[in-house]
């Protein structure tokens, strides 16, 4: 029968190596979680149908432009809300600026100004 030789730090080598695997494991499956949870996996079946990446890209764009048109409206009617305001409070220099636009785009539109009249089918 044969004795065989115990060597301490062999063990330790091997604790260590089995140390480092299980962390290597630990963080692989942390990687897989989050990989999941990003959704690449749904990605890349959109990116292989491009049937599918035209018409949610057309969706997108339709609601892009229709929220901008919503946007600019709004703004644009805060906008004549508040100048509406200004001159209704007759402040010197402002209300008198806007008079002035307001009376120069009237005049225009009274007489056929060279802004709104067709020339050769440009403006």
């Amino acid at each position: 029968m044969r004795i065989i030789d115990y060597k301490p730090e062999q063990v330790n080598d091997d604790n260590k190596d089995e140390n480092k695997l299980n962390r290597l494991s630990e963080k692989i499956d942390k990687l897989a979680i989050d990989i999941e949870k990003m959704g690449i996996a749904e990605y890349v079946a959109m990116l292989r149908s491009p049937r599918r990446l035209l018409f949610i890209n057309f969706l997108s764009g339709l609601a892009r432009g229709f929220g901008m048109a919503i946007g600019f409206t709004v703004l644009a009617a805060l906008v004549l809300y508040l100048l509406q305001k200004i001159v209704v409070l007759n402040m010197p220099v402002i209300g008198n600026f806007i008079a002035d636009i307001v009376s120069i785009v009237q005049n225009e539109l009274s007489i056929g100004g060279s802004i709104f009249q067709s020339h050769g089918g440009t403006i």
